[in-house]
This record gives C-alpha cells, structure tokens and sequence, in this order.
C-alpha cells in the first residue's frame, strides 16, 4: 500500500493550519506568513483535496472592497489552476478586539449587530468561493465569570443570531448548510455550548432546525475528557454530522491541535473505523497544526502525515472486520437472536413471565482483554 491521497478521500485543511506561523502565548512566530495562494499550491503538493477558511484567513479584516476583488480574484485562479476546492467556510469572531465579550451573544447590542454584518459578508465570499457547509465556532461566546451574563438570555442572543443567518441564507437562495463546532473553554474560561450533546439540544430550538448540524473536533471533545467517537456517533445518529475537525489532543491539556493520530492511535482508529463504515461522505478536515519546532518543509510533513495516518487506519479497520478471530469473538460476545424486542401487550407479559438464570448471566466471561489485546496488535503490525 503506498497510502496516497486521493481526491475521493475528501481531505482538507485551512488556510489557517498549514499556514499557521508557530506563534504561541509564549513566543513570537518562527515561519514567515505565506498568502492563501502559497497555501493553495503547498497543499496541492501534498495531495489535499481542498482548503477551508475564516473570512480574514483570506480578507484582511480592513481590506478595502478593491483589495477585497483582488485578492479573492487571485485565489480562485489558484483553486483553478491546482484543482483544489473550498468545502467549508467560516466567520472569525474571535480575534478582533472588538469581539472580546462575545460575538451573538456579547452584552452590547451594536457588538452583536456587526458580528452578524461581518458574518453575512463572510457568508457571501464563502458561497462565492464553492463553500456548501458553513461553521460556527463560539470562541469568545461565553464568560470568566457568570455574574457578566445570563446564561439564559445567551442562549436566546445565540438563537436569534442564527435564526437571522439561517433566514439570510434562505432568502439569499444559497446552497448552503450550518455546523456548530463545540468547545468547552479557551479562550472563554467556560464557552456556550461546550459539548455536541450541548449543539444537538440547543439545535432543536432553531426555527429551521434541518439546515444546522454539527462539526465535531477530536480535540475540543477530548479536552473534557469525553470519548470523541460516541459524540460523532450521536451526531451521526441524530443526522446531525454536517462536518468533522480531525486532530489530536492528550486529555485536561490546552488545544494542542496535534497531527492526527499522535496522541492516541486506538481511539483514532475506531473514528476512522466508524467513519467509514457507517458511509460519512463529508470532507474529512484537519484542523490541526504543525510542531513549533517545523519550517515548512516540516509543515508538509504534518500535512501528509495526517493524511497518510488517516489512510493507513482505514485500512486496518478493515483488517480488523477481516480478521478472523477478531470477527468469532464479536459473533460470540453478540450471543443468541438480536432481533429487537417490539412492544405488544403480549410481549411485555411473555417477558415479565420468563425466567432469567441470573447467576449464569453473570458468570459468563465476555473476553474483551482478548479483543482489545488483538485489536492493539493489528494496530501494531503483528497480526
């Protein structure tokens, strides 16, 4: 297998990950800025399939509108020429002073009202670009200290905020579908809808609930300590899975945004398992950034890798659902018929009457040492 990536895979990056220039809280950037074009043709020359962005990734946020034509003018000249595309956008509300209580829900009206101009405006160079999913991530959507806001009347600014987008997209007539991306905290100490448990209740208050999903990052789940593939599996479930952010994150740290698969291999392969089998047909996003410690030569060994980890876990995944003691041990864990027990009146009381050997319930061994301990060693080659 020489695992390349092809355009079927679906694999993208932002303009804001491969051109991420290593400044950190600590230290001042150690590569050199490169425009959206020069990020264009490096991730052409990796092998991704396209590119994400926030508005001012690719718009500085006090572009005149001539610098504006021209500069996203250049950029679809470089899609053109590479043949890469742009899947997804998205609104930086987070960085400009002037967000920094909040974009939807910061306390000042004139705030929330520009928030949802530069949103509209960044909506419109999104659809311009090819975008047809549109993220939403609330990084300064929330508090230090809950004597600054209600939470109530949060989540109500958050909902009329979206409910206003969704009847701008609409009216506009644009191919276009919402994903909310969940962060418990950073920058916020503590961020509105922490969890995609938290996005999928919030969702079903929307007027128009079937155009916002969710796009979960492994990083941001992870950082709650919360199993990351039982979240896309809700989502998945839900319908909800309109996007995902791969990366990788050690547990109770900051975001780190490691290449994928660096941190924990085995939680990485049963995402990608999933993923997969289940059909997800969606790009698969890495938000992710390099070391500090890379120039971009080593920018490029983060982008492949993440691509190449990705693929190399898809085909162990499906070692794994060929493996043949692997697939007798799940056929003896699923014991008897596993058709689902539907309600009647005469089923309950033929269950209410049937008698259960308990003690025999109990003493079965169900071997998952076994499993896990195989499942480590295809992942590990020796199988």
């Amino acid at each position: 297998m020489t695992y390349t990536p092809t355009p079927a895979d679906k694999f993208t990056f932002g303009l804001w990950t491969v051109g991420n220039v290593g400044r950190d809280p600590f230290g001042e950037p150690v590569r050199a800025p490169l425009s959206p074009v020069e990020i264009v043709r490096l991730l052409a020359e990796v092998g991704a399939w396209g590119v994400n962005f926030h508005d001012n990734d690719l718009v500085p946020i006090d572009a005149t509108p001539a610098e504006r034509d021209r500069i996203v003018r250049e950029f679809r000249a470089a899609l053109s020429a590479t043949g890469l595309v742009v899947p997804m956008a998205t609104t930086n509300l987070f960085t400009d002073p002037a967000f920094k209580d909040g974009a939807f829900t910061a306390n000042d009206p004139t705030v929330r009202a520009y928030a949802l101009q530069k949103t509209m405006r960044a909506i419109d160079l999104g659809v311009e670009c090819g975008a047809t999913t549109y993220v939403f991530w609330g990084g300064r959507e929330g508090v230090e200290s809950d004597a600054a806001k209600d939470p109530l009347e949060a989540s109500k600014r958050f909902r009329e905020a979206l409910n206003f987008l969704c009847a701008y997209v609409r009216d506009q007539g644009y191919d276009l579908r919402f994903a909310l991306e969940p962060k418990p905290n950073e920058p916020r100490g503590d961020i509105y809808l922490a969890t995609v448990g938290h996005a999928l209740a919030f969702i079903t208050t929307l007027d128009h609930p079937a155009m916002v999903g969710v796009n979960p990052e492994v990083a941001h789940e992870t950082m709650a300590g919360l199993n990351f593939l039982h979240g896309v599996a809700q989502a998945w479930e839900a319908g909800k899975l309109f996007h995902i952010d791969l990366n990788d994150q050690v547990i109770g740290r900051y975001d780190q945004d490691f290449r994928f698969g660096a941190v924990n291999l085995k939680a990485a392969f049963f995402l990608v398992k999933f993923l997969e089998e289940v059909g997800y047909s969606g790009s698969r996003h890495f938000d992710a950034h390099a070391y500090r410690t890379e120039s971009y030569e080593g920018v490029k060994d983060f982008a492949r890798g993440c691509m190449r980890t990705y693929l190399i876990l898809r085909e162990k995944a499906r070692q794994w659902s060929a493996d043949a003691e692997i697939q007798a041990l799940l056929a003896d864990l699923r014991g008897g018929d596993q058709s689902t027990i539907a309600y009647s009146r005469g089923a309950a009381e033929d269950l209410k009457a049937r008698d259960f050997d308990r003690a025999a319930l109990g003493a079965r061994g169900l071997a998952y040492e076994r499993l896990d301990q195989l499942t480590v060693e295809l992942l590990l080659g020796v199988r």
